[in-house]
């Protein structure tokens, strides 16, 4: 059985127990939310995962990253150091998103080394090998199910389907005149398709056969929003409440099938709008868990679009979004490093953790009240110990020269801190 089938059954899981360990949630309160489609575990029953996790309400806000191979970076080593900066960094899950010659090496060692629940998108394999010797409208249902069937036996733990990409939403978006039309990799893929061919989306008129094999694995299936707008002027438009609408009605079959769902959503909103994206698929969603990419809130940051994205995540979280896609400093315009990474998860953590404290998340505060009373006392190591990224505070104050190892060198002996410490012993 699946994780949604035994909770409806009033089993709890050995996964649930661990899930329930590691957020102080009753078990029975996680087992009622998996049943209800809003908590999801993502675990191949195929897979060993060191560091499982929960996804959705009353959770603890997850972060993802991104990783994959292309024939630009074809390095498996490089790819594999980045997967333990991600993971070191803090990240819940990683998504592999590779595409070129190296697709199947960087699954199957992503695989292998990853302590985190990892995704795919199949439909980026299913691309990589139609494209190599045709053209995108060449893909036939067959091309699609025998990737999704031999990644679902790798043990993938979660995928992105652009099921909701239809023919008549790719009718919305010729009509409609965005600024970027589609930024979605897995969208462009096939809204190129269905106007080459005419037909109808293979991922939605094939969805039932997709359920069947994520059933067989539980593989948590991640509806993935081809229609989400690239540029905040794009946002809210008809392709994209249409999209929405049609996972909707998807994410109720997949739960009608026993199958774990949550729903991803826009790119680039402006502030004003996340509540409401929030709110909307909360409501036509019944619930799932909401996997945000981003939100960026501003188009005019490349360079520092893992600031934009964790200003956008945290709100988003705050209004009950549960899951954060990262996003780093190198977003539109190179494959990221090393450093880009960790860059991005420590920024969508930030994110999420400021989210976790608005929305009342048990335990979210304690390292709050614990690392600001250290600060209180100048315990420059706690301090340090506690904090989301211990090694860059460790690294400025070496580097900083204050008159007193007391004091920091910005206030020296103006510290208010040791000023009013002092006064009060008077």
């Amino acid at each position: 059985m699946t994780q949604l089938e035994s909770a409806r059954n009033n089993i709890i899981t050995d996964e649930m127990r661990r899930v329930s360990k590691i957020e102080g949630m009753d078990t029975c309160t996680l087992r009622d939310r998996i049943a209800s489609g809003e908590i999801v575990i993502p675990k191949n029953t195929l897979h060993k995962i060191e560091n499982i996790c929960g996804i959705g309400r009353g959770l603890k806000t997850k972060v993802n990253a991104n990783l994959g191979a292309s024939n630009n970076a074809p390095d498996m080593s490089k790819e594999m150091e980045k997967l333990k900066i991600a993971v070191e960094a803090g990240a819940d899950t990683v998504m592999d998103l590779s595409v070129g010659k190296k697709i199947n090496d960087m699954l199957n060692d992503t695989l292998k080394y990853s302590p985190v629940p990892v995704g795919t998108v199949p439909l980026y394999e299913v691309a990589t090998n139609i494209l190599a010797n045709g053209d995108i409208g060449d893909m036939a249902w067959n091309d699609i199910e025998d990737v999704i069937i031999r990644q679902a036996e790798m043990g993938v733990d979660f995928f992105t389907i652009h099921a909701g990409v239809t023919k008549e939403i790719v009718e919305f978006l010729k009509k409609r005149e965005r600024i970027l039309d589609v930024v979605s990799r897995g969208g462009s893929f096939m809204v190129d398709w269905i106007s080459k061919n005419g037909d109808e989306n293979p991922l939605y008129t094939n969805f039932d056969r997709i359920l069947e094999i994520a059933k067989r694995y539980d593989v948590t299936l991640s509806l993935g929003d081809g229609m989400r707008p690239g540029a905040i002027k794009d946002a809210g438009d008809e392709a994209q409440i249409q999209e929405l609408i049609v996972l909707g009605r998807l994410s109720k079959r997949a739960r009608d099938f026993g199958v774990q769902v949550m729903i991803e959503g826009p790119g680039h909103v402006p502030i004003n709008q996340i509540k409401y994206n929030v709110e909307m698929e909360k409501s036509i969603c019944q619930g799932a868990p909401f996997y945000v990419l981003g939100p960026l809130v501003t188009d005019i940051a490349p360079g520092y679009d893992h600031i934009v994205g964790a200003i956008g995540g945290a709100i988003a979280a705050s209004y009950g979004a549960d899951f954060l896609c990262y996003v780093t400093p190198s977003e539109h315009l190179r494959i990221p490093d090393g450093a880009d990474i960790k860059e991005g998860v420590i920024a969508s953590r930030i994110a999420a953790h400021a989210a976790d404290i608005a929305k009342g998340i048990k335990g979210a505060q304690e390292k709050d009240v614990s690392l600001s009373s250290a600060r209180k006392v100048r315990d420059w190591k706690r301090q340090f110990a506690l904090a989301i990224d211990p090694e860059k505070p460790t690294a400025y104050r070496k580097a900083s020269s204050p008159k007193s190892d007391d004091v920091c060198s910005m206030c020296n002996e103006f510290c208010p801190i040791k000023r009013v410490e002092e006064s009060f012993k008077r």
